[in-house]
């Protein structure tokens, strides 16, 4: 399917199921396993539930953005959150039979663009575990960079996952948004 078929819209409360099931086959188990974004050697257990993603649905700090297929099927979402003068990127996650086919690079784009329609942010930033270096790398190559800063990851917090290491740590990304419209 091409990423040019697919239209980024502000979620819906009725689209919290769905979204995170996407969630949930995007990081976890072995239906996570057919994408290359998957966190199943990192974490098990779920990754948000509905009542969570329902919550960031109504929230008044962000919005959820799903990209659904000309059937209407739910294929991609994330999440944006206003900070300030920065937004949070968060929840981002693809079909994972479609990743590596230019959706997620769309969905980014428009989680960019849409943060600064809404807030006129200055930045993005968003938090990735330091050992999924694959996938840091991917950002990188849109622009982002890794600030330095470090974050814990929340062990006992089981609406994060259960962890099967005890070394993961959250690393910080970022990316101007100077000139964007």
């Amino acid at each position: 399917m091409s990423p040019a078929r697919v239209v980024v819209r502000t979620a819906v409360p009725s689209d919290a199921a769905a979204v995170a099931a996407l969630v949930q086959r995007a990081y976890r188990g072995e239906a996570s396993r057919v994408g290359w974004t998957t966190e199943a050697d990192l974490l098990d257990g779920q990754r948000i539930d509905v009542v969570g993603v329902a919550a960031k649905i109504g929230g008044a700090a962000g919005q959820v953005l799903v990209g659904v297929d000309p059937a209407d099927h739910l294929v991609a979402c994330c999440e944006i959150e206003s900070r300030g003068t920065v937004a949070y990127f968060g929840m981002f996650a693809v079909e994972p039979a479609l990743q590596g086919s230019g959706l997620g690079r769309v969905m980014l784009e428009s989680a960019e663009q849409r943060a600064v329609e809404l807030w006129a942010v200055t930045s993005i930033e968003m938090t990735v575990i330091a050992q999924r270096t694959e996938l840091i790398d991917w950002y990188v190559r849109r622009g982002y960079v890794q600030t330095g800063e470090t974050r814990p990851f929340p062990y006992g917090d089981d609406a994060f996952g259960l962890p099967r290491r005890d070394d993961l740590v959250f690393v910080v990304l970022a990316k101007p948004l100077v000139g964007q419209t």
